[in-house]
């Protein structure tokens, strides 16, 4: 069946139906009417002869042809997005919005510190920073870049490695000389910590160093889900604080935080390899690529 040209809007419509979940929200986003949003994707089925979408009161499904027709929309979509980015690929100035999702951590204070010096360097480049620990779908989401720790880039992803994240446990002099310097994990079970909360295994600290293991159960009298949070606390001398590296690094350098069981590796879901992530296209926009050039040269040479 070949299908004609008109029928290339009502596929990336569609598209966007199955991103936004429902017609109301993709029609927001398109700036439609929700009726002109149903009409165009029933065009699409009456054109295709199938049903693409179950509708029901409260949700939309997709049927398996719907599946199958989607999949094949989105690399519709993210070629028209390919063709639209060869202006500014092939523009020696950078210009237009960057959008980069990022954890909350980093983006205080690996990425925030860096933007004053892109934005004077790159004049015509606005910068979009969203701050948040959800896992950003990007070929989904109005996203171009997103920061992220995995092992590799997902399918359909590019990436580039820009540091790897160790934590590590920390405190003040003045609490440890109060209340002692822990030497062994086991000793951590006597401390004020201050951990992340979030899940009942926050509590269960694990160390490994070379092919020793330990594992212990820490309480503390402060919780906190943000890492600046629990670096104020230490430095407000209220307990030992789990820490990602760089979240410490400036407080260790000034004396105000020490490391405590250095010799001992902190283990933590948190840790391991940041990633800058992006769609896998051949033409990176110029406006993408000085911002990755620009990041990667900043962070990679602390991983």
């Amino acid at each position: 069946m070949n299908l004609p040209l008109e029928s290339l809007p009502d596929m990336a419509v569609f598209a966007r139906v199955v991103e936004a979940g429902s017609f109301s929200g993709a029609a927001r986003a398109l700036g439609l009417t929700p009726s002109a949003v149903s009409r165009q994707v029933a065009r699409l089925e009456a054109r295709l002869q199938v049903r693409l979408l179950e509708r029901t009161t409260r949700q939309l499904r997709l049927t398996e042809a719907g599946s199958a027709a989607y999949a094949r929309c989105q690399t519709l979509v993210g070629a028209a997005r390919e063709v639209l980015a060869l202006s500014d690929t092939h523009t020696a100035q950078a210009r237009g919005l960057v959008r980069v999702s990022c954890p909350k951590a980093v983006a205080r204070q690996v990425v925030h510190p860096l933007m004053a010096g892109f934005l004077q360097r790159y004049p015509e480049v606005d910068v979009q920073l969203i701050v948040t620990d959800r896992e950003v779908d990007l070929m989904a989401e109005p996203i171009d870049l997103a920061i992220r720790i995995t092992d590799h880039p997902p399918p359909g992803l590019a990436g580039r490695p820009l540091m790897r994240i160790r934590h590590g446990i920390y405190a003040s002099p003045r609490y440890l000389d109060a209340q002692g310097r822990p030497q062994q994990p086991p000793d951590l079970a006597q401390h004020s910590c201050l951990y992340l909360g979030e899940h009942d295994n926050d509590r269960r600290w694990r160390f490994q160093r070379g092919a020793e293991r330990a594992s212990v159960q820490v309480r503390g009298r402060y919780v906190a889900n943000h890492s600046e949070i629990r670096l104020e606390g230490a430095l407000n001398h209220l307990g030992i604080a789990s820490l990602p590296g760089f979240c410490a690094q400036a407080a260790l350098q000034s004396g105000a935080l020490e490391e405590v069981l250095p010799d001992w590796e902190h283990q933590t879901d948190y840790a391991g390899q940041f990633w800058l992530l992006y769609p896998s296209q051949r033409f990176l926009p110029a406006k993408l690529r000085v911002w990755i050039d620009h990041l990667v040269a900043a962070v990679a040479p602390s991983a």
